[in-house]
């Protein structure tokens, strides 16, 4: 037994020393493209609530609207590198009708104070914290529709969550901005500037999930540039493997499109420097009979949580007949 167990041990210290050896190039401190201003320039957010997930750790969301007799619930999630805070201005403006209320969760490993900030304890266990809080905000608005929505990589992780074992049904999805995969052709190397994945590290931690070696998983594999003058110590600058891979559609990312099977709105900007926003139109097309595509004329990807245009969109959207 001994041997056995010193010989694995010996074997993920070599692959650990090899996935050193592959890391990406060290980081260039040029400065983002994107328009971070839009992430810091916005309103004051609600106060955090907490609520305890299925392992016992508290998480964190913020509240938007009247409490009381919503006809529309919005869980929506924010994207990588930061928390919740930054979508007050889309939440806010969706909740000010008085006939929706919006929750924004910080998602595990994000947020002011997380217990590991970057990281998560297993691949999918964003998604079990979501049939988590989608539970508990459904207790508290049994007859109201719920929709899950999320900008960037949260829409990525709203159309994981429908691709897998969701607990709790709901009535659509807004998705914005969505990342979908790598491979996607909705993917741009444009972004290279905000996101410094490790392409070796990735792709050799992928083989050895895939046999069952998650010994790892630990291991960063994408870090962030946010301006030095817009960060204020909340951000996440750096996600493990296991992270990254929890927050975005699996592999096979059609078969988890194919599985949004009630109504879905996509919004995506033309000005968006990150993601190809002509490809998505074919790409749901292709794999989602349910989902709608709609193109903001000059909007960014951060600018879409502030435009006017998208509140309204999607006002519009969750009220047609």
């Amino acid at each position: 037994m001994w041997r056995i167990g010193h010989r694995a041990g010996y074997t993920l210290g070599l692959i650990s020393a090899l996935l050193t050896l592959l890391a990406a190039p060290a980081w260039s401190q040029q400065d983002s493209r994107m328009d971070f201003e839009q992430v810091t320039g916005g309103g004051t957010p609600p106060a955090l609530h907490p609520y305890q997930a299925r392992d016992g750790t508290t998480l964190h969301y913020r509240a938007y609207g009247d409490e009381g007799d919503a006809e529309q619930v919005i869980v929506l999630l924010h994207g990588s590198g930061y928390h919740s805070a930054y979508l007050q201005p889309l939440a806010a403006g969706l909740a000010e009708s008085g006939d929706v209320r919006v929750y924004t969760p910080d998602l595990r490993g994000h947020g002011p104070a997380p217990a590991r900030r970057g990281d998560v304890d297993y691949i999918g266990q964003l998604e079990d914290d979501l049939d988590d809080f989608l539970g508990l905000v459904q207790r508290a608005h049994p007859e109201a529709s719920l929709f899950l929505a999320g900008h960037s990589s949260g829409g990525g992780l709203a159309i994981r969550y429908a691709g897998g074992n969701p607990q709790v049904p709901v009535d659509g999805y807004i998705l914005l901005a969505p990342y979908i995969h790598h491979s996607a052709p909705t993917s741009a190397d444009s972004n290279s500037d905000w996101a410094n994945p490790k392409v070796p590290r990735l792709i050799l931690l992928g083989m050895l999930n895939s046999i069952g070696i998650t010994g790892l998983n630990d291991l960063t594999v994408i870090e962030f540039n946010m301006p030095e003058a817009v960060r204020d110590g909340t951000e996440t600058l750096a996600y493990s493997y296991r992270l990254q891979t929890s927050m975005h559609p699996r592999d096979d990312y059609g078969a988890d499109l194919a599985a949004l099977r009630a109504p879905t709105l996509v919004l995506a900007g033309s000005a968006d420097s990150s993601f190809h926003s002509d490809a998505y139109a074919p790409l749901f097309r292709e794999h989602a009979e349910h989902a709608e595509v709609q193109i903001l004329e000059g909007v960014g990807h951060l600018e879409i949580i502030n435009s006017a245009e998208t509140r309204e969109t999607i006002q519009a959207w969750l009220t047609a007949p």
